[in-house]
């Protein structure tokens, strides 16, 4: 789409689904017809199982029909009540998640540099009723793994890791998706790679991926004996063969983000006031997200940053704002306390998520860097 191809009413969006040729689809859709399996963990299931572990180079993959579901089914298979560490700088699922298990979050603040919680913090929050850490690594930046894992030991506390923004990063040439004793992935239509809706859960223990694998389909132990308080959070053929196509074109789309990035990384250098969050020189990502901040020494405000660029067609969104401290279901806990948050709140304040997706065109890119650059 050039510049003068979109407008307030047609406007470019802060992300866009990467679709192949429905043509390429149609052969995995032709099976699917031929087999008659729709669900139920059938051959595209498993083949996407297979292949998402080899490709991310981790032991278990276990399919969901979306990540909150797994989110939901992990905490439940580990057992988790009590309380959970987390941030309050993410995606409201990830405290929802939580909720669901009758589980209470504690909040600990940001780094500003990361978004991600400060592991410097963590133990501060831990009670006699912490149950489990759970970070997020916010737009697939890497959380502080080693810092996280050395408290978790230290306190016999498993670390289950929100990764739905993790796909295709690698950590110090280590698949991002591995870390922690289990890891949340989300295969949204808006992520990388995207099964329509979907997600997984990696895990590195046959026993736990069967206890998983159990949860996901209602506790059946087998044909008739249920044995836990299960859900249903398969997966369908259907979602599973556009993920298998999905992943054949997954690292051509990374590339073309990345390129993206670079060409706002260059063209908002120079923009005083304006910043973005640098990829640690450990990690390798994805480009799934281009969050700037826009400081108090921009000519104006993030908002009317914000609307400026939406009245001139271009959707961005203030990833992540308000807090999920700030939401009602939320707010009355100890630990939403806004005084103790502070680089939570700064950042939320501040941070805007600019368009991103393989196939925006550069010049739609430099109308966006231009409109920064003169506010």
């Amino acid at each position: 789409m050039n510049p003068e191809d979109y407008t307030a009413d047609r406007p470019i969006t802060v992300t866009q689904p990467s679709l192949p040729p429905l043509a390429e689809f149609l052969p995995y859709l032709e099976q699917i017809w031929a087999s008659r399996i729709l669900t139920n963990g059938g051959p595209m299931h498993q083949r996407l199982e297979s292949a998402l572990a080899e490709y991310l180079g981790v032991s278990h993959v276990a399919l969901f029909c979306n990540g909150t579901i797994a989110l939901v089914t992990a905490l439940k298979a580990l057992g988790i009540q009590g309380e959970v560490v987390t941030t309050p700088f993410t995606f409201v699922a990830t405290a929802h998640a939580l909720q669901w298990n009758g589980v209470r979050p504690v909040f600990v603040d940001i780094d500003p540099r990361t978004c991600n919680m400060r592991a410097d913090l963590i133990e501060g929050a831990i009670t006699g009723e912490t149950r489990a850490i759970l970070p997020v690594h916010c737009y697939g930046y890497p959380c502080d793994v080693d810092g996280i894992d050395a408290i978790a030991s230290r306190h016999g506390l498993p670390v289950i890791y929100d990764a739905a923004h993790t796909f295709g990063v690698t950590h110090r040439g280590v698949s991002l998706s591995a870390a922690g004793d289990i890891a949340m992935l989300s295969f949204h239509a808006t992520k990388v790679f995207s099964t329509f809706e979907g997600g997984a859960l990696v895990i590195h223990d046959a026993g736990l991926k069967s206890r998983v694998e159990r949860l996901r389909n209602f506790g059946f132990a087998d044909e008739t004996v249920v044995d836990a308080v299960g859900i249903n959070g398969k997966m369908s053929e259907i979602q599973a063969a556009f993920g298998l196509l999905q992943l054949s074109k997954v690292r051509e789309n990374i590339e073309r983000n990345l390129r993206i990035a670079a060409q706002y990384s260059q063209g908002l250098a120079g923009v005083r006031g304006v910043s973005h969050l640098p990829q640690p020189a450990e990690s390798v990502g994805n480009g799934s997200y281009y969050p700037i901040r826009v400081g108090p020494d921009y000519p104006m405000r993030r908002d009317q940053l914000y609307e400026r660029l939406r009245q001139a067609g271009i959707r961005t969104r203030r990833y992540f704002y308000p807090l999920v401290s700030e939401m009602p279901m939320y707010r009355s806990l100890p630990s939403a306390d806004p005084a103790r948050l502070p680089n939570a709140h700064r950042v939320a304040e501040e941070i805007l998520c600019l368009p991103i997706y393989p196939a925006l065109s550069t010049d739609v890119v430099t109308r966006i860097v231009e409109i920064i650059q003169s506010p």
